[in-house]
């Protein structure tokens, strides 16, 4: 048989396999013992465009269909995103991308090859065709190879192996470092990851942060309502789910488990004994805590996070808060000259309300065993607490501690001429003037049309306020530490910037968290700073 009769195309190879297995035995039909041949090999052969190629078997940890990815900024271009392996955060990289060919869609042949040269990653090829046993005299040098192929990214040419004329070895670690040098850093100093500790302090503000409130806003009934942020656990989606308590009240909604925790839902519009509505994908839960319990009461919708001059806050008319149904509420907030009435309900008379009460007393009654229901604060040093947002369809997170507030973006943002490129413009928050930087553009990201779901995060950068618009702010989320893990570094900005991420796998998703504090260096930094002096 010629050599053109024996090579055969992609679509003529055997079928992918799913778990490479090195054996002992018969493992290229030989009837030799592979284990006691020493110039014997084992390669595991894919196919990318219209060529096949080959790794050695050693490295290869698993072979997995691509699965869902979350994608990151600031990493190299060939990287697709990161995916969640049985707990584990797995970069997931485009082979094709990175041999220059065209983008093709995922079908039921696309297999990732997960290879770990000091950190794994899953590269997406076109097709598994099978493990083969090679003997080192059919291993040829690439000067060889008549083709045009990148060469310095082959370690070598298999010939006349599995039914192929030609199989070019892939040399994955020339090539991991090419492509990703945080990886090949992090590879030469025996790591699989480096986290950067930086820590997050307390934000302080030197213009008096004792004279001001910091509150959670929301919608209830078209009317808007505000709790003071240390009452404010986390901030959920409404489940699918809800458990249903029999003999509750009407306002008691159920319970959900949230944590390792029993959590009552009550309802924010049936307290008031206002008009009942369904939940929708705007509602969210609001987990208020006092004196060790918690509650979840549904509102309609969660807003922003405001920062109000104790100035702007004037205590409920006398008149009105004899009024039962008011008696929650202990102050008026008035912004935007007026325009803008806040509600601010006081968490110690919510608590005191009939309702709350009532749903305590049902929920210990529904108690099956000890500690099994019990309410407990949810504060923990075992978890950490961030303000998640979205951008592109992925979600961020930022430490709560970090953000000094959310707002709305203005209809017109302020440009001011000589301000350094990454300024969107800047914004008059409260007599103070705000550079404003669209989050996009500094993670690299395309930039989008403004909406009304785009908010103003407004961090404290070295002493100097900032804000960062970001697609829109989803909710406060309490993640415990031992679902934050290392995030792959992929490159020297993304490992700084994005250093840790949140793998929560019973809901499917993952966090990248962000480090405000490097979102602008610190020679940005001093033109942040005359630009508001």
């Amino acid at each position: 048989m010629t050599t053109k009769s024996r090579r055969k195309s992609a679509a003529e190879a055997p079928p992918p396999v799913e778990a490479p297995q090195q054996e002992s035995g018969d493992a290229d039909g030989s009837g030799e013992d592979v284990a006691s041949t020493s110039t014997l090999r084992q390669f595991v052969t894919f196919v990318v465009g219209t060529d096949v190629f080959a790794v050695a078997l050693a490295p290869v940890q698993e072979i997995i269909r691509v699965p869902s990815i979350v994608r990151v900024p600031l990493a190299p271009a060939s990287l697709d995103g990161l995916a969640n392996l049985r707990g584990r955060v797995l970069p997931i990289v485009s082979l094709r991308r990175m041999c220059g060919l065209p983008e093709r869609a995922h079908d039921d042949a696309t297999r990732a090859l997960v290879i770990d040269y000091g950190q794994a990653i899953g590269f997406v090829v076109d097709k598994v065709l099978s493990v083969v046993s090679v003997d080192a005299t059919q291993i040829e040098d690439v000067g060889s190879l008549q083709a045009a192929v990148n060469t310095e990214l082959l370690a070598g040419i298999i010939t006349e192996a599995a039914g192929h004329a030609m199989i070019m070895l892939l040399d994955f670690e020339r090539l991991i470092a090419r492509e990703f040098t945080a990886i090949r850093a992090a590879t030469s100093t025996g790591t699989q990851s480096v986290m950067h500790d930086t820590p997050v302090s307390e934000t302080s503000d030197d213009d008096g942060v004792s004279d001001e409130l910091q509150l959670v806003s929301f919608s209830v009934a078209g009317q808007e309502y505000a709790i003071p942020i240390e009452f404010v656990q986390e901030i959920v989606q409404v489940p699918e789910n809800v458990v249903h308590v029999p003999r509750s009240e009407s306002h008691v909604l159920g319970m959900i488990t949230l944590r390792q925790r029993v959590l009552p839902l009550v309802s924010l519009r049936r307290m008031f004994a206002l008009e009942d509505q369904a939940a929708d994908e705007r509602s969210r839960i609001v987990v208020v805590a006092l004196d060790g319990v918690s509650v979840g009461i549904v509102m309609d919708s969660v807003n922003e996070v405001l920062r109000v001059t104790k100035s702007a806050v004037d205590p409920m008319p006398a008149l009105l808060s004899r009024e039962p149904n008011l008696s929650e509420i202990s102050q008026l907030c008035q912004l935007d000259g007026g325009k803008r009435l806040v509600s601010i309900i006081d968490p110690k008379q919510l608590f005191a309300h009939a309702t709350i009460q009532e749903t305590m007393s049902t929920m210990n009654d529904a108690a099956t065993g000890e500690g099994e229901t019990r309410l407990g604060s949810g504060a923990s040093e075992e978890d950490e607490q961030v303000v998640v947002f979205r951008l592109d369809e992925q979600e961020f997170g930022v430490p709560i501690e970090s953000v000094q507030e959310i707002v709305r973006v203005p209809e017109e943002l302020t440009r001011v001429p000589k301000t350094p490129h990454f300024v969107e413009g800047v914004i008059n928050l409260r007599g103070a003037v705000l550079p404003v930087i669209d989050l996009r553009t500094r993670l690299g990201l395309d930039g989008v049309t403004r909406s009304d779901r785009q908010r103003v995060m407004v961090f404290l950068l070295d002493g100097h306020r900032t804000g960062f618009i970001v697609d829109s702010v989803a909710e406060v989320l309490r993640i415990p530490l031992s679902s934050i893990v290392p995030a792959p570094r992929l490159s020297s900005g993304q490992g700084q910037l994005l250093s840790r991420t949140a793998n929560l796998q019973s809901q499917k998703r993952m966090v990248q968290l962000l480090v405000p504090e490097l979102l602008v260096g610190s020679d940005d930094l001093t033109a942040l700073a005359q630009l508001v002096a």
